[in-house]
C-alpha cells in the first residue's frame, strides 16, 4: 500500500548560517606576535584562560590560538604543572 501525501510533513527550512567574526590570539601582544613564540608558565592569569573547569587543556579552535601559540601554551601549561603552580585538576 503507498502512503497518501497527506501524511508527509513539511520540510524544514535550513536556517542560515551567521558569518563569525575571527577570534583573535589570545597570545599576541599588541597585534605582534611574540618571536620566538614563547609563552611564560609563571603567567597564571593567561593560562587559567586557557584551561577549563575540570583544568583540560582547551582546543585551539575554541580559544583562537594559532597552532604555533597552542603548542606554546600547552608546553607553558605542563611546565606550570609540573612546578606545581596550575594543578593538574579542577578546582
Amino acid at each position: 500500500m503507498a502512503k497518501s501525501f497527506q501524511s508527509r510533513k513539511p520540510a524544514r527550512r535550513r536556517s542560515k548560517t551567521k558569518v563569525r567574526a575571527k577570534k583573535k590570539d589570545p597570545i599576541f601582544v599588541d597585534g605582534q606576535r611574540p618571536r620566538p613564540m614563547y609563552v611564560d608558565y609563571k603567567d597564571l592569569d593567561l593560562l587559567k584562560k586557557l584551561t577549563n573547569r575540570q583544568g583540560k587543556i582547551i582546543g585551539r579552535r575554541k580559544t583562537g590560538c594559532t597552532a604555533a601559540s597552542q603548542h606554546a601554551v600547552t608546553l607553558a601549561i605542563k611546565r606550570a604543572r609540573f612546578m606545581a603552580l596550575m594543578s593538574y585538576t579542577g578546582d
